[in-house]
């Protein structure tokens, strides 16, 4: 996919731009640029959407278990299946309060999967994410019924380095302000920038000197995306995709995409699991 950052700030979220100082609803896709005030500086953001760049397609294990979720009013994210019956993705993914959906495809007769309960992580908060504050943007999805073939997913327990590669996988737009690839599959690399923590990292192509100019980034509906590294030979979980912008901190993708790393959060993802009836299949 090519990831394109958009800041994904809402919940599924809606597509054009919306004013820093406009509060964006909940759930309704890639919203428009929210005006990020972070940790790590102020950006234009707004929700993660789709890879856009010229990412590629996912193949193998990553595929297996990243699933796209829509929302009654048709917005999208996507999400990543820890147990046969329990998706992680983001909190701003959930905030409409409709009928969510998981897909394994965007292809017509796909398998579906109605999603029961919902349980968002207990720090986050979709005022302050609205105001494009850095959050906890992590949730649980409970499945009706389980997937038949999800593969075991390894997390990772520590804060990663600046400079560390990723790669990152969403069901988004190829490109900003279009729905060429949107439902698509896509996978990308990138890098991360600026001085990581447990609360929030930045990525960015390694190739757009640190999101100054277009690059491989997420877009609208890759929210929720899973951030994997190649570790011991096999993918490891190390975050979730929560919000993007454009090059050189504009409005759109293709610029720094902001990730919630799973770190700090690995023990309440193991408990809320459990509680929900949820078996994972591997934890470490």
């Amino acid at each position: 996919m090519a990831l394109m950052a958009t800041v994904d700030r809402g919940s599924l979220a809606t597509t054009g731009r919306t004013p820093a100082s406009v509060p964006i609803p909940a759930f309704r896709g890639h919203r428009g640029s929210l005006l990020a005030a972070v940790v790590l500086g102020i950006v234009f953001q707004r929700p993660a959407a789709a890879l856009v760049g010229g990412a590629q397609l996912a193949q193998g294990d990553v595929a297996q278990n990243v699933v796209m979720i829509r929302s009654a009013r048709g917005a999208r994210c996507t999400g990543i299946m820890l147990a046969r019956d329990i998706a992680l993705t983001a909190a701003h993914c959930t905030s409409d309060a409709t009928q969510l959906t998981v897909y394994r495809s965007a292809e017509a007769g796909a398998e579906s999967y109605k999603v029961i309960a919902v349980a968002a992580h207990p720090q986050y908060d979709a005022r302050g994410y609205a105001k494009s504050q850095a959050a906890v943007d992590l949730a649980l999805l409970k499945l009706a019924l389980p997937l038949s073939d999800p593969v075991p997913v390894a997390m990772r327990d520590r804060v990663p380095l600046p400079g560390e590669r990723f790669l990152v996988a969403g069901f988004g737009d190829a490109a900003a302000g279009s729905s060429a690839g949107l439902g698509a599959l896509q996978t990308a690399t990138l890098s991360v920038i600026g001085e990581p923590s447990s609360l929030q990292l930045r990525l960015a192509d390694p190739a757009s000197h640190g999101g100054a100019v277009a690059g491989l980034g997420s877009c609208q509906g890759d929210s929720g995306g899973p951030v994997f590294e190649w570790s011991g030979g096999r993918f490891v979980l190390v975050g979730v995709l929560s919000w993007s912008n454009g090059p050189n901190m504009s409005t759109g993708c293709g610029g720094i995409t902001g990730v919630t790393p799973i770190a700090r959060h690995r023990q309440w993802i193991v408990k809320t699991t459990k509680r929900m009836g949820g078996r994972m299949i591997q934890t470490r």
